[in-house]
């Protein structure tokens, strides 16, 4: 059962990009080369909203602004509490699976490049991660924030299940 985290709109938040991977890409044609470059961008608040978006362009600034918007667009709401994630959470995205675990405070993100970039982008402080199999970026941001869409806090699990917030933690 997947609840849907999406954010609807972008206009009260204020949101900060981070540049995960830039990929310069070569079309050969009759008159030579053409270089172009797409850019994969993740965007968040650093306060439980993330999202990810690709650019392709001709030159790197145009599509790092085109990486920006399409990522505004692709918001997931994401449950954090002090600092770290609610519980364990597995997912996988192509050849990429990602592992993430909650942490005490103090730990630090203890993840490798484009899911450091997803989980400070939600404004998670604590958390150990685990990459395996591919470490395609675009792969690994897409499991990361598949993960993290798919958190849920106590207090979610006890309103779909239509019982008190203590039943939760007592069985």
């Amino acid at each position: 059962m997947r609840t849907n985290n999406r954010v609807k709109t972008t206009n009260d938040l204020e949101l900060k990009d981070r540049l995960v991977a830039i990929n310069r890409v070569t079309k050969v044609t009759k008159g030579g080369r053409t270089f172009s470059f797409s850019a994969i961008v993740v965007v968040g608040n650093e306060d439980g909203i993330v999202g990810w978006g690709l650019g392709k362009a001709g030159e790197v600034t145009a599509a790092i602004a085109k990486g920006v918007e399409a990522a505004k667009k692709n918001l997931v709401r994401v449950p954090v509490l002090k600092g770290t994630i609610p519980h364990e959470q597995f997912a996988k995205f192509g050849g990429a699976q990602v592992f993430l675990k909650p942490a005490s405070h103090g730990t630090g993100v203890k993840a490798g490049g484009a899911m450091r970039a997803v989980l400070e982008s939600v404004g998670i402080t604590d958390v150990l991660a685990k990459s395996k199999g591919s470490s395609n970026p675009h792969n690994l941001v897409k499991a990361t924030i598949e993960a993290l869409g798919e958190m849920r806090d106590a207090r979610t699990v006890a309103q779909n299940r239509g019982i008190s917030l203590e039943k939760v933690f007592n069985g």
